[in-house]
């Protein structure tokens, strides 16, 4: 038992389950010579996966390469969160001027486009399959550009649902698609930084766009917003064109320690007979791919074509529906939860801040309403700064104390702050409006202390499905971000008049009672993870279709 973590006894390796630092004396490794492991440039920490010799395999790309590739998809993260929120300072003015109920434009405008998201998500994972990534994100985000110039020209109230409906769809790929990427070409003691960059992306557009957006509308138009936005996604085009490569890649000749139900096997080879051990148990010297190490490197003019010629040679509808199956996985099933709630109760307090602040006692300006999101974009900025250090640091040390053997729920400890920092940010949010308190308690310390959660939750969150589901990330996420949007979706349609006839307090003292409930389920995961990793490969659950 490492930590609390209880040992499986069906498996001789239990997916998930890797060597990071100096191999042990005692395990599923204890024989394996550590000199036909690959590390990192120091030589302490096992790479993890194990790269192939091709200079053309994503983990092999130069470190200047994947930070471009890291920029492009934070950059274009934080558009994506941006737009989704864009209008949410205004909301109660432009319910008039379009001539609609507040609750019927929300439910349009925004829910529309939440709704969109959700099914986008399963179409452009299974594309993305099929054919790779870098077309299904290049297509979309054409498609943003286009969309957001469209909402911008939109005479008619059906027209702009419509624009926004079109946004949603494009905008998946950027919500279910980047957390696949990142374990595309980032190896497990890397991810967690790159993963923070991801949510801040998302969540920091989320909070930055409404305070920029609110003064622009106040002082010029919401038309002028959509036209900056479709700019903003004109340079993500550019950055994704040039920046973000192909990073769907079949490995062959690899080692592969840790989605296997060995210690050791060799991707794309049925046995071991290309593995050397300290025993001399097998006559084979050298598991390096000649082949893969003569092969020569692709050509950055080659590099930059719309579509690399990828095709996995599975059923469009297979991988439609095989992101369902991963319900059953425990993993899955626990991340659902957690990140449908981290993410949807901020769609829920961007959704209320104009219903909130634009009453009495505070009746803010649009410009006011928008400026209350600075505080929660900084907070989401400290947690993206110690969630790398956190999330990456104490899963590297747990595993050097676990004789050098990573575990992904070594990730789960840092769902401790989200409980303590997001549950206590609602609680004091709903009392704190409740008494009228002053703008910067609510606005400084009540949203700070929820994004700051939310920063450092979805991390450990995303880190523990790509880490226990890498090679069916992409499908995990699908499912994840199809029950997240559909929720709410959900919320879109009560959620102002939940506060009406509740009042706040009521209202934000249940969320935080549900956020606390929640996440107490991360105990038994934590405890129960290695058993139920295994109980997933063992019943094939990921493989079923």
């Amino acid at each position: 038992m490492a930590f609390g973590i209880l040992e499986d006894d069906k498996l001789e390796h239990v997916p998930g389950t890797a060597p990071l630092n100096q191999l042990g004396q005692t395990g599923p490794y204890s024989g394996i010579d550590p000199s036909l492991l690959k590390h990192d440039r120091t030589g302490k920490i096992v790479l993890v996966p194990q790269p192939s010799d091709s200079p053309n395999d994503p983990y092999n790309w130069s470190r200047m390469k994947k930070e471009l590739f890291t920029i492009a998809y934070g950059w274009g993260c934080g558009c994506v969160g941006a737009v989704g929120p864009l209008l949410g300072a205004a909301f109660v003015p432009l319910a008039e001027e379009f001539g609609v109920p507040l609750n019927t434009f929300v439910s349009g405008v925004q829910g529309g486009t939440i709704a969109s998201i959700a099914v986008g998500s399963l179409v452009c994972n299974s594309l993305a399959v099929k054919y790779g990534k870098r077309p299904v994100y290049l297509i979309t985000t054409l498609g943003l550009m286009i969309s957001c110039f469209w909402a911008a020209e939109a005479k008619s109230f059906a027209s702009l649902v419509a624009a926004r409906v079109v946004c949603g769809i494009c905008m998946a790929p950027m919500e279910a698609l980047v957390p696949a990427s990142i374990a595309d070409i980032w190896y497990v003691h890397e991810r967690g930084f790159r993963t923070a960059i991801f949510n801040l992306g998302v969540l920091g557009g989320i909070n930055l766009a409404v305070p920029i957006a609110g003064a622009i509308i106040q002082y010029g138009s919401y038309r002028i917003v959509l036209h900056g936005m479709g700019g903003a996604f004109a340079l993500t085009l550019l950055m994704v064109f040039f920046w973000m490569p192909e990073s769907a890649y079949v490995r062959k000749d690899a080692l592969n320690i840790d989605t296997g139900d060995a210690a050791v096997t060799v991707e794309g080879k049925p046995n071991l007979e290309h593995l050397e051990y300290k025993d001399g148990a097998s006559p084979n010297a050298d598991p390096n791919n000649t082949a893969a190490a003569a092969e020569e490197p692709i050509p950055w003019t080659k590099e930059l074509l719309p579509y690399s010629g990828y095709v996995n040679h599975v059923s469009f509808w297979n991988t439609l529906i095989r992101p369902f199956y991963l319900f059953a996985s425990p993993m899955v099933l626990w991340a659902t939860l957690l990140f449908t709630t981290c993410i949807s109760w901020l769609v829920l307090i961007s959704l209320t801040l104009s219903q909130i602040f634009s009453a009495p006692p505070y009746s803010f300006s649009v410009g006011a309403v928008g400026a209350t999101n600075v505080a929660s974009f900084v907070a989401s900025l400290i947690g993206t700064i110690v969630a790398g250090p956190l999330v990456d640091g104490v899963a590297t040390r747990m595993a050097r104390m676990n004789r050098g053997i990573f575990e992904p729920e070594f990730r789960l400890p840092i769902m401790l702050t989200y409980l303590c920092f997001t549950a206590t940010g609602f609680f004091a949010w709903g009392q704190s409006l409740y008494v009228r308190d002053t703008w910067p308690i609510p606005v400084i310390v009540c949203l700070g202390l929820i994004n700051l959660g939310v920063q450092l939750g979805t991390t450990g969150v995303v880190t523990y499905v790509v880490d226990c589901h890498r090679e069916k990330a992409g499908e995990a996420f699908a499912a994840m971000n199809f029950v997240k949007n559909l929720f709410a979706f959900g919320l879109t349609f009560y959620v102002n008049g939940w506060i009406d006839s509740q009042g706040v307090r009521g209202c934000f003292f249940t969320i935080g009672g549900i956020t606390v409930g929640v996440t107490l389920f991360t105990v038994p995961m934590y405890i129960y993870g290695k058993k139920a990793r295994s109980w997933v490969h063992r019943h094939k659950i990921a493989d079923r279709l």
